[in-house]
């Protein structure tokens, strides 16, 4: 129970290589009383470090492998890159340059995309561009699939479930095995149940970019208590846990209600890692300043400059649950929402060898992906 036992990628069950193998382990490490911990998995992140995955580059393949090498360090082993709203020209050319692919030295591993937008609410855009939002009225999945052009790497579709047609395209996304997400939308709890019903099962940073919550509907985020929910089905919802984007109250509110279902994303955008100063989110200008980002000249968020390590020791903070609570949360939930929690999101026997450890404090020491030290702390804590 002390040990975790690791072979060819994979945590091992020492059980046969005790009695029928006669074996012992070719490598040991003590890991000095640090808490091991499944890698985290962050399905909602812009870009960081100066790179945008919603601008259309020359090197756009160099710009996602600079990202999943050094989130490493935030002990982020798998992701899904995010792009915000933008034209078709953009997702037509990004989409073919993002592959999903295992993590390793050489970074990250990749779940596939993110599409955030551009099927959203134009009363709750966000940093979102208006000229580009579109609607399905027309064609409904086949609006979705000419905007994309393909969804051969696409992994999670955010939109506004109470647009026209929603419905038929979520069942279509689901069909295909696309994790469907409700966000920036002004959606009531019942266009909320019924998207859910259609095979929806995500919520995209909850509070922000949706209808506050009221008494008397409260929206998208009433199916946290929601009894319409089909039975055996479970819904999720990210959180920006960055100390700006949701107050650590609001914070503790969504937890205590519904804990299984939290995820951690760290939403962040391409001055993650940066010093404060303007940056890009796609087709916008943003401003960071501290831990705040806003669209040039405006109070609208943009995006957060958190890191993943980060938003687990606040969630832990503002909401004082378990230590394993908090790493479930960037960890197991994502691996759940994903349906692969087969194989990352945990420690046990037979799945990917994707652990961290972390002091006491959850500060990360150090990242493994497939058994293998990706990233170390140094001794000067570089």
């Amino acid at each position: 129970r002390e040990d975790l036992w690791v072979r060819e990628g994979k945590i091992l069950n020492p059980e046969k290589l005790f009695f029928d193998e006669k074996g012992s382990a070719d490598v040991q490490l003590d890991c000095k009383d640090s808490i091991i911990a499944p890698g985290f998995i962050d399905v909602q992140i812009n870009g960081g470090f100066g790179v945008d995955f919603s601008l259309a580059t020359d090197d756009f393949k160099s710009g996602i492998d600079l990202v999943s090498q050094k989130i490493l360090s935030h002990g982020v082993t798998s992701f899904c890159p995010t792009l915000v709203t933008s034209p078709p020209s953009v997702y037509h050319q990004i989409l073919p340059q993002i592959s999903v692919r295992n993590g390793g030295a050489h970074g990250a591993g990749i779940l596939g995309a993110h599409l955030e937008g551009p099927f959203i609410s134009k009363e709750k855009k966000g940093a979102h561009p208006e000229h580009c939002l579109r609607t399905f009225e027309a064609g409904a999945f086949q609006d979705l699939l000419a905007t994309y052009g393909s969804l051969n790497c696409v992994q999670i579709v955010t939109l506004a479930p109470e647009m026209r047609r929603s419905n038929e395209v979520i069942q279509e996304l689901t069909k295909r095995g696309i994790c469907v997400s409700l966000g920036h939308s002004v959606a009531n709890l019942s266009q909320a149940e019924e998207a859910v019903q259609h095979g929806a099962t995500f919520i995209t940073h909850l509070f922000n970019a949706m209808l506050p919550f009221h008494h008397r509907d409260p929206g998208i985020v009433g199916l946290l208590t929601s009894d319409k929910i089909p039975a055996g089905r479970r819904v999720f919802y990210g959180m920006i846990s960055d100390g700006i984007h949701t107050n650590p109250a609001a914070l503790r509110i969504a937890h205590r209600a519904h804990p299984k279902g939290l995820v951690l994303v760290t939403d962040a955008i391409a001055g993650m890692g940066l010093a404060p100063g303007r940056h890009t989110l796609g087709q916008q200008v943003v401003e960071i300043d501290g831990l705040n980002t806003y669209i040039a000249g405006t109070k609208t968020l943009s995006g957060s400059v958190a890191t993943m390590d980060t938003c687990v020791r606040h969630f832990q903070e503002a909401t004082g649950c378990s230590v394993e609570t908090a790493l479930e949360a960037a960890s197991l939930h994502p691996a759940q929402l994903l349906g692969i929690e087969h194989k990352k999101g945990t420690l046990n026997y037979d799945s990917d060898a994707d652990f961290l450890m972390l002091n006491d404090s959850l500060y990360v020491q150090a990242t493994y992906i497939a058994g293998e030290e990706v990233w170390r702390q140094d001794a000067l804590g570089m």
